[in-house]
């Protein structure tokens, strides 16, 4: 049975070709609304192996087959191994035109596989590509604003530069991870534990005098994982590792000669858990409890760098709707069994952002030399609760009407966690992302949604009246 999808990029062949060799490439395309995980991207398109990871232990294993492959126009890939090659009997070939709008990608594949099941991957990667490099071409144009000589930037940088991050193998750090490597930037991973070939030793209590050696940026994305029950060890736990080790690396920053920017990550407690109507941007007061403390102290510990006349960005992230962590999993499983709805009477404020639009928005700050202080990374229409629980229900075609009771949360967090984080009441709004006319992928939850569960379609032509 053979499958084909076509769409066009806009971008030159060429620089589609490269995006597609470069590393992080298989981690950009995998939908995380399958069950694999990429373990080895291809080294070579021409006859590299690749391998992902299932359930069980179970691999699939692809090798690039060197008699189809046209180097910048064509390249092929088929399951080797056992048993998948058996149940799937895959051959993909990739081809690249070149096009007036960019470049035509025409993906066909002969496989057992059901069309449905294609069909959802094959559009999450079409969407995928086409927004990857249309953030390539807007902060492309960045750059030149910010004064780079024309043709010469990358991602608003003259030249490719060694961008150091903590929390890299985090859910937002990976994401982050890949889309600088596939820009030409050199991501050097900060990790606590044993370090390999581009990683650095990192610790948070102590950090070496030499660790940001010449750094340009640096992005803080570590932290103790917040869901959780709210006792006092899990809190301490949940202040210790944000406000010491962030003051320890705003020191760093502030004596180094090499790094000009620290984007360091917050949240969006720092408003508190319960402001209700009231419209909040980034020159809003901070809240009152424990995260909106956190929060405060955590910004705060960034200082040292900003004494020092380094740009600081301060991250007020927002509940990140990702297909395979955070809370969409949590709400996929309740709703496929007919058993989603609200939060109580779903009477409250949600302020959501895609995990694509938060890695933009990452990318966006460490690229735009204007952009500094406090920013809050959420989208640009936050929703009630109720709002989300019938956006789910229509997505999975399943109903949203069970209201799931308020101790429910609490079973799990405690009364203090459900309160700070399941039903807190916070409607943010992304007013610096607004100033500095940030491009949202999906600015709705339905668009959000249908990305991150495999709703999309595939790509349709444009008719000459569009």
């Amino acid at each position: 049975m053979s499958f084909s999808a076509t769409h066009v990029v806009p971008a030159p062949r060429e620089q589609v070709w490269e995006w597609h060799s470069r590393k992080g490439a298989l981690a950009r395309l995998t939908p995380p609304f399958v069950p694999m995980t990429p373990l080895q991207q291809a080294d070579k398109l021409s006859d590299g192996t690749t391998i992902l990871g299932f359930p069980a232990g179970l691999r699939w294993t692809s090798r690039h087959d060197l008699s189809r492959y046209r180097k910048g126009y064509a390249f092929s890939d088929v399951c080797i191994n056992a048993p998948m090659r058996v149940l799937a009997n895959w051959r993909h070939d990739h081809h690249f035109e070149d096009h007036p709008d960019g470049t035509l990608v025409t993906d066909t594949v002969d496989t057992r596989l059901p069309h449905a099941v294609l069909e959802s991957m094959f559009a999450y990667r079409q969407h995928q590509l086409i927004e990857d490099m249309s953030l390539l071409n807007r902060l492309k144009a960045l750059g030149h604003i910010n004064g780079v000589e024309d043709g010469t930037s990358i991602y608003g940088a003259t030249r490719p530069l060694k961008v150091a991050m903590t929390g890299s193998r985090g859910a937002v750090g990976r994401l982050l991870t890949s889309q600088l490597s596939l820009a030409g930037h050199d991501v050097i991973q900060l990790v606590r534990g044993k370090t390999k070939p581009g990683q650095r030793h990192w610790n948070p209590i102590a950090p070496a005098p030499d660790l940001l050696d010449g750094v340009d940026v640096l992005v803080h994305l570590a932290g103790e994982p917040i869901f959780g029950r709210f006792n006092d060890s899990h809190k301490k736990d949940i202040r210790d590792s944000r406000v010491g080790p962030t003051r320890k690396l705003a020191e760093l920053v502030a004596e180094s000669d090499s790094v000009t920017a620290m984007v360091s990550a917050s949240a969006i407690g720092y408003y508190g858990n319960d402001r209700g109507e009231e419209v909040l941007t980034e020159s809003s007061e901070p809240g009152d409890g424990f995260l909106a403390d956190v929060c405060v102290e955590w910004e705060a510990a960034t200082a040292p760098a900003q004494d020092a006349g380094k740009r600081v960005v301060t991250m007020r992230t927002g509940v990140v709707i990702s297909g395979n962590s955070g809370v969409l999993p949590l709400f996929k499983a309740l709703f496929s069994t007919g058993l989603g709805g609200t939060f109580g009477d779903g009477d409250f404020w949600l302020s959501w952002i895609g995990a694509d639009d938060l890695t933009d928005v990452f990318i966006h700050a460490i690229f735009d030399k204007k952009i500094h202080g406090a920013v809050n990374a959420v989208g640009p229409n936050p929703l009630l609760n109720r709002g989300l629980a019938q956006a789910i229900g229509t997505e999975m075609k399943r109903p949203s009407v069970i209201p799931i009771p308020t101790f429910g949360p609490a079973l799990l967090l405690g009364k203090e966690g459900a309160r700070e984080l399941a039903l807190a009441d916070q409607r943010v709004i992304p007013e610096v992302l607004y100033n500095h006319r940030h491009h949202f992928r999906y600015p709705t939850i339905d668009k959000a949604l249908a990305h991150e569960l495999g709703r999309e379609h595939l790509w349709e032509p444009r008719s000459e009246s569009e």
